[in-house]
């Protein structure tokens, strides 16, 4: 959670003002950084022609920094320390008031008030019968801040309590039974049945009526508390802490009541210095981490701590008056058996926090531990992509209300149509292969239109594999649904799928960790300060760390590592949207350079027969990425010419990426260790198989060690992107059904009939061109699971049984559409950038004059240089 968010969470709301203004400082900072590079704001006086800075001159360095950032910082610590000594001395006064009222309340005895049930009217007790436990009243007084509820309380017992020092009284009327609060109703009767299992909880808070049998029962009362202190056994004298009688009941309540709330406020005070303490390292750690200082240590140990809130003498002071607390509640209320004291004010104090806090601010917390995002929205992996409502295409009057018709309900209604006229028409020989036909197109048209969620397509097909009857047994019968069931089931939960969840474990542990933030800043260190060098530095991080945290999480992260870089340039710099697609489009070709990198690549693995090993995948994709990467970075530079100055004079400097300081942990270690171990065994499972037998189970490896270890939590085994392995699954079933229907035979006649005259690399410029096309349009993932089983199939026809050469350039070519902002998620995560002031950096115009042409240069490696690296490998 962010601090600026956690600061809130845990604040008291009365207080907030009071608080370090961290957001205010932070963007102080940024504000600092712009200045250190020389792109202040300037004034420009017309009268006078002169032109004066907004925040100090160009060129500044870390001293002159450091002179505007102190005062800020002087300021705030300044606000901290008065309103702290404020509360302090304010807190002192009350525990001491409180010292005094119940020595005082000792002093007086157990029978100070005899005449506490009298006989006079009190419209007060009237009130008291009437009370409602459930009132808007109490509901309300209890999720108010100490310091309201003090106020509150002393306005309705002013006039019964006895004079101290902070002007409070304790006098008892002895013509008055004293009356506490209709709004501490609920409490008091819990605090009587704690006090006294054995005795009446409402004798306490029922005031007396005028009848004269209520009368006769107030004097019978009296007469049972003296026979009952008269015959007294006990050794120990009997004290107003200890008498049962009415008066001393509910002076044992008012006092537990007020121990209790000003215990409550010495914790907040003690949270309060913490936050503060937390605000001001988190603000000089940033600000030395943007504006490459060093002013954490000195200003934190030289200043912060020698202030009266943070001092050690002050928390120990802090500290015993609440202790002091502690000993009075044990000697009120807990009979001096002070650990229960202890534990029933921690108790409460919890009771306090959780209605204090805001519902608001829970739901937030909730939904950020969680990953979810706003109504209309969705999060992934720390990425925030809005999604428009959809406006409806015609509203509809029934006799059940309006109907809003869309675009996407009338994709799905004639996804439906086509589907039951392809049930109903034979177009293919056989009657499972013709079911699947139907299966085949309405699941292609719901994934191609996203009529419904992509995965929820996926979710739909095993149900009409089984339903429809569309599984064969070996000897060619229609199975019965049970059966069909188990095989289908059976197949969707294959070995790919756990090398999926394999990939998500290892990406959630190096982000976790910070391990792939940590190599990434220490690359993108040695870049320069050169825009064409620092272009190409972020194309190579992106495209590596979507190798091993997906193409999903990838961007993500780079697009937050430029942020510092985008804060510093010009306005209207070119540099700043070619960074951002360059870092789109690396992202995509990473997404074919390792078998974990995209769900395509899974998809593609699980078609061949015999699976390729890890080994040979790199020895073809990573001179295939690098090579594209190369050409798609010139392509960027003769686009963009990020290296020229806005105004068209000179050229721009970039800010120079800062390596982390901080040396690795033993769990980063035990996390790097891990995913090269499981690395280094994928890439010679094909040595090992009669050990392992397949990579999904080494990839078990991973989710035992960073789970039983506590690397990785139960969240983040929630927030792996299930709907990715949904959609997996589903294109799993899809390909078996129509290899086990007979579709697959009968689209292979037509195949083999249509490319009989063409030799092998024609096929293979054709099949480029149309997976181009398709995943360009389409998602990459559904793009593959409806092609790996077309090519898989055209290979076998072909002489030699070229399928898994085919597969192969299938898979890598569907990472490579993204000449379209919907390409693939690098390219949707692009899209959404914008700059301070809420302009998108990137247009329609970019993708089309940039990613197009991108599209086609990796197509076009990975169908040459791809193509003789995999004849060399022997596919």
């Amino acid at each position: 959670m962010k601090f600026s968010s956690s600061l809130k969470f845990n604040a008291v709301a009365e207080w907030w003002d009071e608080y370090i203004a961290y957001e205010a400082l932070k963007k102080h900072v940024y504000q600092l950084e712009k200045q250190k590079v020389g792109l202040q704001e300037s004034f420009h006086d017309l009268e006078a022609n002169e032109h004066t800075s907004l925040i100090g001159a160009a060129g500044s360095n870390a001293a002159s920094t450091d002179a505007l950032f102190i005062p800020l910082l002087d300021r705030e610590l300044r606000k901290v320390c008065l309103f702290y000594e404020t509360e302090e001395q304010r807190f002192s006064d009350e525990v001491s008031a409180l010292q005094q009222e119940i020595e005082q309340q000792e002093q007086n005895g157990p029978y100070a008030g005899h005449q506490y049930m009298d006989n006079e009217e009190d419209p007060d007790d009237e009130d008291d019968d009437d009370f409602d436990l459930h009132s808007p009243t109490l509901s309300r007084d209890r999720t108010q801040s100490p310091s309201r509820q003090r106020r509150r309380h002393s306005r309705s017992v002013s006039s019964a309590t006895p004079a101290g020092p902070s002007g409070s009284k304790l006098k008892f009327d002895t013509k008055r039974r004293y009356s506490v609060s209709s709004d501490e109703h609920e409490e008091i009767e819990a605090s009587v049945a704690s006090l006294d299992p054995n005795g009446d909880s409402h004798a306490a808070v029922r005031g007396p009526s005028r009848s004269p049998l209520v009368r006769a029962k107030s004097l019978a009362n009296k007469l049972k508390d003296s026979i009952i202190s008269t015959g007294s056994t006990s050794s120990q004298p009997e004290t107003v802490w200890t008498s049962r009688n009415n008066y001393a009941q509910d002076t044992q309540l008012l006092f537990k009541r007020k121990i209790t709330r000003t215990y409550v406020f010495a914790t907040s005070l003690r949270s309060y210095v913490e936050l503060n303490y937390a605000g001001f390292r988190k603000i000089l750690k940033k600000y030395d981490k943007v504006t490459d200082s060093d002013l954490q240590d000195q200003y934190l140990h030289g200043v912060v701590e020698q202030a009266v809130p943070f001092q050690q003498t002050t928390k120990d002071r802090l500290n015993g008056k609440i202790a002091q607390l502690v000993e009075l509640y044990s000697r009120c209320v807990t009979k001096g058996d002070a650990v229960e004291g202890r534990r029933q004010l921690k108790l409460h104090q919890r009771e306090h926090i959780a209605w204090e806090r805001d519902t608001v601010w829970r739901q937030m917390i909730s939904q950020a531990r969680r990953g979810a995002g706003e109504d209309g929205g969705m999060m992934t992996m720390g990425g925030s992509l809005i999604v428009e409502p959809g406006r409806g295409l015609l509203d509809i009057q029934t006799p059940i209300g309006r109907v809003k018709l869309t675009s996407k309900a009338l994709y799905a209604l004639a996804a439906l149509v086509v589907f039951i006229v392809l049930l109903n028409v034979q177009v293919v020989n056989g009657v499972e292969a013709n079911k699947c036909l139907a299966v085949l197109v309405f699941a292609t048209i719901l994934w191609a239109t996203e009529a419904i969620p992509l995965f929820v397509t996926s979710t739909l097909i095993p149900l009409l594999l089984v339903v429809l009857r569309v599984i064969r047994s070996p000897d060619g019968e229609p199975l019965e649904p049970p059966a069909a069931t188990k095989h289908v089931f059976s197949v969707m939960f294959s070995p790919t799928i756990m090398l999926l969840i394999g990939g998500f474990t290892i990406a959630s542990a190096l982000s976790k960790t910070a391990i792939d933030r940590v190599l990434i800043t220490k690359v993108l260190s040695l870049a320069g300060t050169r825009p064409s060098t620092v272009l190409l530095a972020f194309m190579g991080v992106a495209c590596f760390a979507s190798m091993w945290i997906s193409n999903v999480a990838a961007p993500t992260l780079c697009f937050t590592l430029i942020q510092p870089i985008l804060r510093t340039l010009p306005p209207k710099s070119s540099l700043a949207p070619c960074l951002i697609i360059g870092i789109a489009l690396a992202a995509n070709i990473g997404g074919q350079s390792s078998p974990i990198s995209s769900p395509q690549n899974l998809i593609a693995l699980a078609a061949m027969d015999p699976p390729l090993d890890w080994g040979s995948w790199f020895a073809v994709s990573l001179p295939v990425s690098a090579l594209s990467i190369v050409l798609i970075w010139l392509l960027l530079l003769v686009s963009y010419r990020p290296a020229r100055s806005p105004d068209g004079e000179g050229e721009i400097e970039v800010k120079p990426v800062r390596a982390p300081k901080e040396r690795f942990s033993a769990k980063q270690w035990w996390v790097s260790i891990i995913c090269l171990v499981t690395i280094a065994l994928w890439c010679v499972a094909h040595s090992i198989q009669d050990v392992v037998g397949d990579m999904g189970v080494i990839a078990i490896l991973p989710i035992v060690a960073f789970f039983s270890t506590g690397v990785l939590k139960k969240d983040d085994f929630e927030q792996f992107l299930w709907t990715v392995v949904f959609i997996a699954m589903g294109g799993i079933a899809l390909g078996n059904g129509v290899t086990n229907s007979g579709l697959l035979e009968v689209l292979g006649d037509g195949i083999r009939s249509s490319i009989s005259n063409l030799d092998l690399y024609p096929v293979v410029l054709l099949l480029s061109v149309i997976v181009l096309v398709i995943s360009t349009f389409i998602s990459h993932t559904i793009a593959s699971v409806l092609l790996v089983p077309i090519a898989k199939e055209v290979g076998a026809s072909m002489p030699g049984d070229r399928s898994n050469l085919l597969i192969f350039i299938t898979g890598l070519i569907c990472s490579t559409g993204m000449g379209m902002p919907v390409s693939g998620f690098p390219n949707q995560t692009a899209a959404t950038q914008e700059d301070e002031m809420g302009q998108l950096y990137l247009s329609n115009v970019d993708f089309l004059k940039n990613g197009v042409p991108a599209s086609v240069i990796a197509t076009f490696v990975v169908a040459t240089v791809g193509y003789l690296l995999m004849k060399a490998i022997g596919l």
